[in-house]
């Protein structure tokens, strides 16, 4: 049996991911990238909350709303994961480096009223819609067409997901009156 002291140390195998891209491309875009991977397992984590915990009269739209969204959310990470990788950059490790890393503020309260839940939400894809177009910008910079088309997917998906919570929080007499 091995004991830690006794085992054999690990080295760190190089991650040299065969790419066209500059070191200051892999950089400012993997750097970006990272960010919003943070920030959308923050965002589903998030969703999901509030998806067991809503509670009301549209308790059964909203429900199902925020756990169709929320699949949405976790189906990115692998792609976004993925890109980082392809890129030749490392990515995400751990829970911690999750919450280092991630700019969607958590929601430990006890209770939020649901048209609060939705309101949240829809400021935080909001906000990451605006953290996508800037990842946007550093792949225009360094002419990475391939990671821009998939932003632009998840620009798409996250401003569905913002239209959607702002019409579900809608009051029912939307003529403003």
């Amino acid at each position: 049996m091995t004991t830690p002291s006794s085992a054999t140390p690990r080295r760190a195998a190089p991650l040299h991911t065969p790419t066209d891209l500059s070191r200051d491309a892999t950089r400012d875009i993997t750097g970006a990238l990272n960010g919003i991977l943070a920030d959308v397992f923050a965002l589903y984590l998030k969703t999901k909350n509030f998806h067991w915990h809503v509670s009301g009269p549209h308790f059964h739209d909203y429900h199902l709303m925020l756990d169709e969204q929320a699949d949405q959310l976790y189906a990115m990470t692998d792609p976004v994961a993925e890109r980082i990788r392809k890129l030749g950059g490392t990515t995400l490790r751990s829970i911690g480096h999750i919450a280092r890393l991630q700019r969607v503020a958590d929601n430990d309260a006890e209770y939020v009223e649901p048209s609060d839940m939705l309101a949240e939400l829809r400021e935080d894809n909001v906000a990451l819609v605006a953290r996508l177009r800037s990842a946007h910008e550093a792949c225009d910079k360094h002419r990475d067409i391939a990671t821009a088309s998939l932003i632009e997917v998840w620009i798409d998906e996250t401003e569905r997901r913002t239209w959607f919570l702002f019409e579900a929080g809608r009051p029912a007499d939307a003529s403003g009156r």
